[in-house]
């Protein structure tokens, strides 16, 4: 199967869904940012001219920048290759946010035996944004297999776990998110307008579940369930990713799926 380490950049426009008021944006706050965001999609680093052409930022600006991230331990300068990463502040200021890891470790005996039963690609992904982010997975043992990787996001409107997570927002919010983003078309089968969305996002809301069609990935068949809270909040959504080639009875498939998937989902709820 294809790889699904791909970068959304172009095709989430903009990337983030909270968009600063009208007059009251702070330019630097906002170069940190978009730094952090660009190197943490690099892990090999990236070079002060690559730095530079990705966000079109002045030289002197982007200089002053990187000394500062840099004294401060966010960004990390390789005197050999001199390319800047992801320096160990971030990495400790992002172990602050514990609730993937604590989701990840509640749920990995469900994951587990989810996938020993039906011996398919089991997933586990939060929302972010309009991206889903994986945060768990357990892989099959079969030849033919999804390839993805924890820690990776898609755009969530091309995949069963985002869809199912959107779908836990209201209406207006998901309005809000999507406002101005260009929806591409990895497929023949992607969704690629909001009016579209709405409808598809109404029926899992509906159903509890969603689908992924070969969305973002030609040949491939997805069904995706919401993990709650002890208050009935969306918190997560678990998946089961299946090659087409082994599909044969949809409905039959859906249904098997879709119980060992929710027992899964509900001895989750149970363990947060």
């Amino acid at each position: 199967m294809p790889n699904t380490d791909v970068s959304t950049t172009d095709a989430l426009l903009p990337s983030s869904s909270a968009q600063p008021p009208t007059g009251s944006s702070i330019k630097s706050a906002e170069r940190v940012m978009d730094l952090l965001d660009l190197l943490s999609q690099h892990e090999d680093g990236q070079s002060f001219g690559a730095i530079r052409e990705a966000l079109s930022l002045p030289k002197s600006s982007l200089h002053g920048l990187l000394q500062v991230m840099t004294y401060r331990g966010y960004l990390d300068l390789d005197p050999d290759d001199k390319v800047y990463r992801i320096g160990v502040r971030a990495w400790q200021v992002g172990r602050g946010f514990v609730l993937p890891d604590h989701l990840a470790a509640a749920g990995k005996v469900f994951l587990r035996e989810a996938r020993d039963q039906l011996n398919e690609t089991i997933q586990m992904a939060v929302l972010d944004g309009i991206e889903n982010v994986y945060i768990a997975k357990e892989d099959s043992d079969q030849p033919l297999r999804l390839f993805s990787e924890v820690g990776k996001r898609l755009p969530a409107y091309t995949t069963g776990l985002g869809k199912v997570l959107l779908s836990a927002l209201p209406e207006e919010e998901v309005i809000r998110r999507f406002t101005g983003v260009r929806m591409r078309k990895y497929t023949d089968q992607t969704i690629s307008s909001l009016p579209e969305l709405l409808q598809v996002l109404e029926t899992a809301r509906e159903r509890g579940y969603s689908e992924d069609t070969g969305e973002y990935t030609e040949g491939l068949y997805c069904v995706a369930v919401p993990v709650l809270n002890s208050s009935g909040g969306v918190v997560a959504a678990i998946s089961c990713s299946i090659p087409s080639a082994r599909v044969v009875d949809v409905a039959a498939l859906r249904d098997e799926v879709l119980l060992t998937l929710r027992s899964a989902a509900a001895g989750m709820t149970r363990s947060l």
